[in-house]
């Protein structure tokens, strides 16, 4: 098993979009204000009731949910493995002789008139000049 960073738990960045601190929530205009004694206990009960309730939640849920997760990436792995990707190599392998075939229609076919259009066009006096 790899070594758990206890210290830097996100080093991919995935929940930055949900670092909130209580500037990001509360803030109080010039023109009206608290006291600083409300201002600041309001802080001290804010981050408390976040680091709780986050605290709390996760002893309650997060290993079931951990669990939860696990296995479903385990079975979204087993379904790429064993499914996903032979079927799209097997839709690889039958549409190459498909290409194979709509190159030399386009070669035998399509090309010969495209080459006697051009030759022709080339030499029409609207595109002399």
């Amino acid at each position: 098993m790899a070594d758990i960073d206890l210290i830097n738990r996100d080093p991919q960045d995935l929940n930055s979009h949900i670092k909130v601190a209580f500037e990001d929530v509360l803030g109080e205009p010039d023109s009206v204000r608290s006291s600083d004694c409300v201002w600041i206990n309001s802080y001290k009960c804010f981050t408390l009731g976040k680091d709780c309730m986050y605290k709390l939640l996760s002893a309650l849920c997060g290993i079931c949910i951990a669990l939860y997760w696990g296995c479903e990436f385990a079975c979204v792995a087993f379904c790429h493995v064993w499914c996903c990707t032979p079927g799209t190599r097997c839709c690889s392998l039958n549409l190459g002789i498909v290409q194979k075939c709509w190159g030399t229609y386009l070669n035998c076919f399509l090309v010969p008139i495209c080459e006697a259009c051009s030759v022709c066009f080339s030499k029409a006096p609207f595109m002399n000049k």
